[in-house]
């Protein structure tokens, strides 16, 4: 009897090296990362099947965010829109994060 042990397995992938400040945690564990999925025989990746979008992972608390969300700048009708404004950039926030992700600042 033969058994095949073998899938499709999602793998994270570093785009840079330099971390940055995560906005929710305050630590430096913010990178450029993708994930993408692999063919997987007995555990062992064999090859890409599909590349991922490119987005922010925090290894030290989980957060994860979509590239757009850090680089973009706002509208005055976000402005408008949005609860807590950073001290420092005047940039709108969410209510959940510590330090703003446009400058770095300290939310408290």
């Amino acid at each position: 009897m033969f058994f095949l042990i073998g899938g499709i397995a999602p793998r994270v992938k570093k785009l840079d090296e330099q971390a940055g400040i995560c906005p929710r945690c305050g630590s430096a564990a913010l990178y450029r990362a993708r994930v993408d999925h692999y063919l997987s025989l007995f555990f062992i990746p064999l090859f890409p099947v599909s590349k991922g979008q490119p987005g922010l992972r925090c290894e030290n608390c989980g957060l994860e965010m979509p590239e757009q969300n850090i680089r973009t700048g706002t509208t005055e009708e976000q402005n408008s829109e949005a609860g807590p404004v950073c001290p420092g950039c005047h940039r709108p926030v969410a209510s959940e994060f510590r330090f703003c992700p446009y400058c770095g600042r300290s939310l408290n």
